[in-house]
Formats: structure tokens, sequence, C-alpha cells
């Protein structure tokens, strides 16, 4: 087998059909460190802190098993080896559920004034999250490999490469210098999910109130902000050192949960009886 992300053995067969490998051919391996500190409710105040490093390593990328490998010759298998989609080295959560201090029982505003019954009675609710952005791999053309069914990687020329942080047209997120197009029937020497995007961080909020109506009958008004400070969260960089925006962050992620991706608000009414 040749070394990992540098082979030394030409590749092609002259085929002109592709073969996928769909049946799950790999293994993939899980390690971390879990630390969390809570503080159960007291003095109207719970916290709860959780931290992990991971690491999330396999052949990549079949962790459903129904996408081939991204190498498909078996001379060449070892270069699926890597980190895989899922990988996230660190990943921070906070919450925090806080009563407001005013009112019967509380430290301020507690005469039965009209003060603490307006601002009595009512809870705050957070969640942070910070958390390492994912991995990609820097593509080239792959019509000189000659293997159809397998990605071509770049070539990259620098031992480091340098990670810029820019966002837009015109400003990329890493050194693009760092890699060039393969014209050679050989894989690359980037190798599969060697760099990592932008990373995320998020800030939910909610607060609300129940105010007893006798008889068992209670109204609660919440409401809820997802993403309060309305921060973007952007997709990967094009990873194509073939396309004109090789590099270029255009677009923000789209995680699938409701409100991450976007400042929403969200009212309440819940009557129980």
């Amino acid at each position: 087998m040749p070394e990992r992300g540098k082979p030394t053995r030409k590749t092609g067969a002259g085929r002109t059909g592709a073969t996928g490998i769909l049946s799950n051919p790999g293994w993939s391996d899980y390690d971390s460190l879990q630390a969390s500190l809570a503080r159960r409710l007291a003095n109207g105040l719970q916290a709860n802190v959780a931290y992990t490093w991971s690491r999330a390593f396999g052949i990549c990328c079949d962790t459903l098993s129904d996408n081939p490998p991204q190498v498909q010759a078996l001379d060449y298998f070892s270069l699926n080896e890597a980190l895989l989609p899922q990988d996230r080295p660190h990943n921070f959560q906070a919450s925090f559920v806080a009563e407001l201090p005013f009112g019967r029982g509380k430290p301020w505003l507690n005469d039965g004034g009209i003060g603490g019954a307006l601002l009595g009675g009512w809870q705050v609710n957070g969640l942070v999250s910070l958390y390492s952005g994912a991995p990609f791999t820097i593509t080239s053309s792959g019509t000189s490999l000659d293997l159809p069914g397998s990605t071509q990687f770049a070539d990259q020329v620098k031992d480091k490469v340098d990670i810029l942080g820019g966002i837009g047209p015109g400003q990329p997120w890493f050194d693009t210098s760092a890699f060039r197009a393969v014209t050679e029937r050989r894989f690359g020497t980037a190798g599969v999910n060697s760099m990592r995007g932008p990373g995320f961080a998020n800030f939910d909020l909610s607060v609300f109130r129940e105010f007893g109506l006798g008889g068992g009958r209670a109204v609660q008004f919440r409401m809820e902000a997802f993403n309060v400070t309305n921060t973007p969260h952007f997709a990967n960089p094009q990873n194509s050192v073939n396309a004109s925006n090789f590099g270029i962050i255009s677009a923000t992620a789209n995680s699938g949960r409701e409100g991450i991706d976007e400042r929403l608000f969200r009212l309440g009414l819940r009557f129980s009886f």
C-alpha cells in the first residue's frame, strides 16, 4: 500500500464505467474526552456546562452505507482513512435557567407593590453552543485520473495551509496558493478531509411567566428567540481547485434546525386547567 496522501503508483485501467461500493466496506472510530459541570436550582439559578474534545476517524465517507468511499480502487483504498464529516474536535454547550429577582420572596420589589407584580415570576432560559467547523476535501479535476467513481484530490504544495478567515467574494477562507491541480494519472497529495471550515456560535434565549387564574387554571406566556444575536453560520468554502471561486465562502450553512441559521422570534400562550 502507498503511504496515505502520497501515492507513488500510477492508476487507471482504461475503464469507462464506475464501480460503486455501497455496502459499508470499512470502519469508524470515535474517541472523546467529555466533561460537564452542573449547578442545581438554588436561589433562583440553575446552570449546566459541558465540553467535548473528540475525534471521529474512519473510512470516509460511507457512514450511512448510502455513499461510496471517495477512492474506489482497492490498491489505494487506504486513502479513504480520514476524518469523518461529523468530526467536531471542540464542542462547548452551556445552558441556564434564572428566575428574575423581583416580587414576593425575592431580593427586590418584594413589598407587594405594582413593580413586583409586573416583574415578579418571570423566568429566563438560555442556551449557548460553540463548536468546530466541518472538515472538507480539496479536490481537482479527475479527467487525468482515469478512474470513474473515485474523487481526485488536489496537490498540497505547502507544508502548512494558512487560514485567512475571509468571507465573501475576493476573500478566501484559506491560502489557495497552497494547492494546485493534478494533471497526471495519480491521486493528489491533499487527501480526504484535510481542511476544516468555519466554526459555529449560537445563542438561544427564552422568557416566560405563568399567571394563576384560580381553580387550578393558569395561563403561561412564553417568548423564544432562536439565534438571538443573529450570528451568521457559514458553509464550507468552494473546495475545487479548478473553480474560479476556489476557497471562497459564498453561502450560509443549513443546519436543519429551526432558528440556528437566522434570528427567529416565537410567541406562545398555553392555557392549563
